[in-house]
Order: structure tokens, then sequence, then C-alpha cells
């Protein structure tokens, strides 16, 4: 009996012991705690809003009420070489909003049971083209140039590397060559990459501080990297002087008649958002802001978005992955389509030639990659195609 209570002692000791080094190395890498930590790994994407700390966004006191009619889905829709009905395409990429705007209005609306009309859900990197509306805003107004480097408001960064010629240009259309790949393994292996770190930390300044050797020299050719997402919310958190949510509230998000509250994950209460992801609305307001891009960039008559800059962001500059157009923090799939893509399948698809938005907000397992087979399907639903 005296040995059994050693062992149990010496194993309560091990893992104590254990706990506090795993504590004061993710406290040493500014990564939040253990406990915090693992459930941000491990939870689905309709989850993570909260495991993170958030800025709220406030509505518009005066909210655009949203007329709706009825309109009948496809029968079938092609998936992946083969006809399946709507509904199994839904259930096969775990949807958890599906919302269908034609010409203003809602004409199909479809929540998972659990999730509804208020339910706030992550978009992931659907925030860097949030992100794009703001630097556009900025720009307009002239107090941002797209031949701005990063380090004329940093440079205290500088690094006397080609880092000091990033440029605000090469960092919207991801040409800036900044070492952090969007690359990793899925699981706890992929913890510890940049990527990762980026997306956990509690400390957006000194993960810049540590991040800053290139992979290529700014724009010499362009590459997927949210670092560059990041690095251009940083400038606009220097340039406005306040909350990225703060500014979005006052600047998008009440103008475009927003009904419900939205948060924007930061690395800390009282510090910076993370621009490359961790924007959090209901289907219903981010359809609002595909509304405003169809629109002119209106949104009554409010002009959110820049003419200039509206044809900034529908209009591709390179290539990206599966051969896409990208430009200014925008996917563009197909000829005239503009949409606003996430990870683990968050869509705003934008067809202005048939006045269409859909939004999509999914929990697609991590490397489950559905981005083709899911625009064709939304190409087709735009369209009127069964």
């Amino acid at each position: 009996m005296r040995r059994l209570l050693r062992v149990l002692r010496n194993t309560v000791i091990v893992l104590v012991a254990l706990a506090v080094l795993l504590t004061g190395f993710l406290r040493f890498v500014h990564y939040p705690n253990p406990i915090a930590t693992v459930k941000l790994g491990l939870a689905p994407a309709s989850k993570t809003p909260t495991l993170m700390p958030w800025h709220t966004i406030d509505p518009s006191t005066n909210p655009i009420a949203w007329p709706t009619s009825t309109e009948a889905t496809p029968e079938t829709v092609a998936w992946k070489g083969k006809q399946i009905k709507w509904q199994d395409f839904l259930d096969r990429t775990n949807t958890n909003a599906f919302l269908l705007v034609r010409n203003g209005v809602i004409t199909y609306e479809y929540y998972k049971t659990g999730f509804s009309e208020s339910s706030q859900l992550p978009s992931y990197s659907v925030a860097k083209t949030m992100t794009s509306i703001i630097a556009g805003q900025l720009i307009a107004q002239g107090k941002l140039k797209e031949s701005d480097t990063f380090i004329k408001y940093f440079p205290e960064l500088k690094t006397g590397t080609s880092f000091d010629r990033v440029t605000v240009q090469s960092l919207l259309d991801m040409q800036s060559g900044v070492g952090v790949s969007d690359n990793y393994p899925t699981g706890p292996a992929g913890w510890g990459v940049a990527i990762a770190q980026m997306y956990a930390t509690t400390d957006l300044d000194w993960f810049m501080k540590n991040n800053r050797k290139m992979a290529f020299e700014p724009g010499s050719k362009s590459e997927y990297r949210s670092v560059d997402t990041m690095m251009i919310g940083m400038i606009i958190k220097a340039i406005t002087g306040t909350t990225i949510a703060d500014y979005f509230s006052e600047n998008v998000w009440k103008p475009i008649g927003a009904k419900y509250p939205a948060t924007w994950n930061v690395d800390r209460v009282g510090g910076t958002e993370k621009t490359f992801c961790c924007f959090n609305a209901t289907a219903r307001d981010y359809a609002r802001v595909g509304l405003a891009v169809i629109n002119g960039g209106q949104a009554g008559a409010k002009q959110i978005i820049d003419p200039v800059w509206l044809k900034r962001m529908t209009t591709p500059v390179t290539t990206l992955d599966d051969d896409w157009g990208y430009g200014a923090f925008v996917w563009h799939p197909f000829p005239g389509i503009s949409q606003a893509e996430g990870l683990h399948g968050q869509y705003i698809f934008m067809n202005p030639k048939t006045r269409t938005v859909i939004v999509k907000l999914s929990d697609i397992p991590t490397g489950q990659d559905e981005d083709v087979a899911t625009a064709n399907v939304l190409l087709g639903v735009s369209n009127k195609l069964n």
C-alpha cells in the first residue's frame, strides 16, 4: 500500500512539474495557457470565436431590413463528377449556414440544427477581404499609399534586408515574400510552425519581430501568405490610432446596416486584431458585405467602398492556388466572379452579372480540400443552373 501511494505521489509530482514547464514554455513563446491551446487546436471551426479574446464590432442602430422570397433550390448539383441531392451537398460539406441573395432579396436560407439567423460564425480568411475594404478606405482618403513600405510605419522593425522593401501593394497581392508559410501539418504536429503561432499568439508585435526573414524578393512572385494581411492590419491600426474593430464598426459595419454585433479575435484584449482571420458574424450580415460589392460599393445611399478601390478588389492581378485569380485579398475563381474565402469552408460568393450573393459557412475538417468543387456548385446556383 505504501509503495502504491509512493508511486501515485511521484506520478503527481511529475505531472505537476510537466504542467509547470509546459505553461512556462507556452508563456515564453506567447501562446495561451495549455488548456486554452488544446481547446483551440481541437475545436471545430464554428466553436472558435470565443476560444480567443475578441473586440466587439457594434452593429447599426437602424439595421437595413432584408426582404425575403422563396426560390426552389436545385434538386441535384454536380459534386466531384457525380450528381447528388441538394441536401446531400449541404451535409457532405458540413454546412452550418447557407444564404442566397438575388437582387437584394433573400431567396433561400438554411441553418443546420443548432444554428440560426443570429448565430455568430467564424470566417477565417474571409477576414482578409474585410481588411481590404478598410485599406481601400484609407487609400481613398489619401492616408495610405500602395507604394508605402511596411517599415514606413514600423521603422523599429528594419532589418537591412529585402524585408525593408515590402510595400503595401506587395502585401495586398500576396507578393511580399515574408517567410511565414501557410503550409503546416494538421493536428499537434502543426502547432509549432509559424502560421499556427501567428493564429494562437498572445502578442502579435512579438511574433512580427521574430518573423522577418524573407522567402523570396518582394514582388518577384506570388504566394498565398496570411502574414501579408496581418501586416496590413498592423499598418491600419497605426494609421487610424484605434482598434480595427472600432474603425470597422463606424466605417463599414454600421453603414452597411448590420443587424448583429460581430467580433474580431485579438492577441489580447486591448491588443491587435488578427486581420488575416478571426472575423466572426452572422450569415445575413456577411451577405450585406457581398451585396455592397455587387452594388457598386454602396449600401443604400452610402458609399462604403470607393469605386476605384472596388475595381481594384474585383480585378485579379495575379494567379494563386487552383489557378484562380487574386488581388487585394479577394479571390476570382471565374471571370467576373469575386469570392471571399476562408479555411474550413467559409465563402462570400459574389456574381454581379446575376446580382447574386451566396454565403456558405461550414465546419469542413482541416486538410479536406473542397474549394474547387464548392465554387463550381456556387457558380451553378448563382446562375440558376440545376
